[in-house]
């Protein structure tokens, strides 16, 4: 992806350049960034807390790096800025020195746009400053436990590579306070570290879940070989395998998350992604296990949840974390449905002194609760949100326009109507969802078109509040593989208005549509223009749990743009690496794909000069 956007960026700079050669980048000196917005979070999957502190808690975002609030999630300040940022998948705080702080680079929630990390940083001043503590090539690091009594020995579970084999992945301890780490527990180049747990009661007992999961642009693979449950009681110089032990499910298995009771160590609890999955209990610290629930609300898709956390006073409570928050009161056989402010559920960290005490974190953010998740706090503090693409109206002052990743799409104004400073009532919901381009009409900005994945297209005017679905093809393609379909849309499929022709708006699937009134009639201007490889249209998913939600869709026009200069001059990329251009809006198109440009590659944006034609 990103060679092709480094490759098609120099081609219109070349073409910049030779046209603008008095061009002086002095004169973008004066533009500096604002944040404007959405107030609301983004997805985190990584949350702490102190014991001994009750208002100080940390997450870690999916795109926006490490946040703390001090005031119990009144507030929250980013403390990774300057250090590093991007994707977090593991935070935990020393209960014996809460200055020191480890952070796991790489997000768990392996959605088709994942992003990867760096390894290990490291705090010693309550995130004050940070320093790069190992583990470059782990990419993935998806928890992190620390010594009770001893911060410099840590432990972390590293996924590894998500798109292929690596030797980095595993469970990786640190004697040294991150210095240096010694694998400990290694399955193969295709298995990585998933979940860790650690007894409280004696912190040379761990336990951890190995994880076999392969994901490409066409599909995700959760389980197989590798997939496992494990032990150690020397503190992680040795393991003993639990997967085949009384009880377990019959392989394969898949993800699974475990946890151990801390008023009863010997009490465990697992959810475990398998044919005949569910949550698994042992009452003899593994020896033997039961399935005590099979229920699909704790168990659907798996490969992005699979949490499990006992609570520290009540052996016979655990939450099970999936799209709600799952609270059970008999040991797993019974689970009641606990609010939050929003669902897709990821992580949870309980005070053991008062359990009442938590944070717990979502698609929606982090929350923090003190009556045990009756109430919780709000995520408009958190400018954390994922938007997949950004427009702009037409409108003075010009609004902008956007999906955001788990949420709705949204449009901003980009100076606020009330008051000196944008806020929130600057905002509103628009045309379609989360996943989608959203573009407003150029003659009347109220008319707001936006997409969503499986090729949901609305129609919305903001004036009377009129809705109208207007997609291209009649149909919903959820738990079908690509294969099957008659036309193929990306999760993120491209809208864009004609500049020659306000009326003229732009749909893609394998092929480009148009519509030149308001959606109601739909005409095909392009035969397909991708590689069509059927091989990789199959249903996603296995070899457990299938999973067909149009993310990885592939065979599809990813990025289209009309030249500024010359009507009818269009250009199309898609996702298996092809570039086409048509001079004549449609009616014959021909493969430009750049020399060079590395095979199947997504080509995820083209713009194009704003001056010069053919550029």
């Amino acid at each position: 992806m990103r060679h092709g956007n480094i490759i098609l960026g120099l081609i219109l700079l070349f073409a910049w350049n030779n046209g603008n050669a008095q061009w002086n980048e002095k004169q973008l000196e004066s533009l500096k960034w604002r944040e404007i917005g959405p107030y609301r979070g983004g997805r985190s999957a990584a949350v702490a807390g102190i014991p001994q502190d009750r208002e100080t808690y940390y997450f870690g975002s999916t795109g926006g790096g490490v946040w703390k609030t001090p005031d119990g999630g009144n507030s929250w300040i980013n403390v990774s800025d300057g250090f590093f940022g991007g994707s977090i998948g593991a935070v935990a705080v020393s209960s014996w020195d809460p200055n020191v702080i480890y952070v796991g680079t790489g997000e768990k929630t392996v959605r088709g746009n994942v992003s990867h990390g760096d390894g290990v940083w490291k705090s010693t001043d309550a995130g004050r400053s940070w320093e790069h503590s190992g583990l470059e090539d782990s990419r993935h690091i998806s928890r992190i436990r620390i010594h009770p009594k001893n911060p410099d020995l840590v432990y972390a579970a590293v996924m590894g590579h998500l798109f292929g084999p690596n030797e980095q992945r595993g469970v990786f301890r640190s004697s040294d306070g991150g210095k240096s780490w010694q694998r400990i527990l290694h399955v193969n180049e295709q298995a990585g570290a998933v979940d860790l747990a650690m007894d409280p009661t004696n912190p040379r007992i761990l336990y951890a879940t190995t994880w076999r999961v392969l994901r490409t642009p066409y599909s995700l693979e959760s389980g197989g070989e590798g997939s496992g449950i494990w032990k150690s009681t020397d503190g992680g110089d040795s393991w003993e395998s639990m997967a085949g032990n009384e009880g377990m499910p019959e392989p394969p298995l898949g993800i699974a998350g475990i946890t151990v009771s801390p008023s009863n160590p010997d009490n465990l609890y697992a959810i475990i992604e398998a044919s005949e999955g569910g949550v698994f209990r042992s009452s003899d610290a593994g020896k033997t296990w039961k399935r005590v629930n099979q229920e699909r609300k704790l168990r659907q898709r798996a490969w992005y949840y699979s949490r499990i956390n006992a609570d520290p006073q009540d052996e016979s409570v655990v939450y099970v974390l999936n799209v709600r928050f799952h609270k059970s009161k008999d040991g797993g056989k019974t689970f009641e449905t606990l609010s939050t402010p929003h669902g897709d559920n990821h992580d949870l960290w309980i005070d053991p002194d008062d359990p009442d005490r938590m944070i717990q974190s979502n698609d929606g953010g982090a929350n923090v609760s003190y009556d045990g998740g009756d109430n919780w706090s709000v995520q408009s503090n958190q400018p954390t949100a994922q938007m997949y693409r950004v427009s702009t109206d037409n409108a003075f002052p010009y609004r902008l326009l956007g999906g955001q990743q788990d949420n709705s799409a949204v449009r901003i104004r980009s100076r606020s109507a009330y008051g000196p400073a944008i806020g929130e009532r600057d905002w509103e919901p628009t045309a379609g969802g989360e996943s989608g381009h959203i573009v407003a009409d150029p003659e009347n900005p109220d008319i707001v078109y936006g997409g969503s994945y499986g090729g949901f297209l609305v129609r919305m005017d903001h004036r009377t509040g009129d809705r109208r679905i207007i997609n291209v093809w009649p149909d919903n393609p959820m738990g079908w593989g690509a294969a099957d379909l008659k036309y193929r849309f990306n999760w993120n499929f491209p809208l864009l208005f004609s500049p020659h022709e306000a009326k003229t708006l732009y749909a893609a699937g394998n092929v480009l549509f148009k519509t030149n009134d308001e959606g109601q009639t739909w005409q095909t201007i392009s035969g397909d223009l991708t590689r069509n490889i059927k091989d990789k249209q199959q249903s996603s998913g296995g070899p457990i749990t299938k999973d067909n939600t149009s993310v990885e869709y592939y065979g599809t026009i990813f990025a289209i743009a009309e030249s500024l200069q010359e009507p009818g001059v269009i250009w199309a990329g898609s996702d298996d690496g092809l570039l086409h251009i048509t001079r004549d809006g449609g009616e014959s198109w021909k493969a430009v794909t750049p020399r060079g440009l590395p095979n199947e590659i997504q080509i995820n944006s083209i713009e194009a000069h704003p001056f010069e034609p053919g550029g």
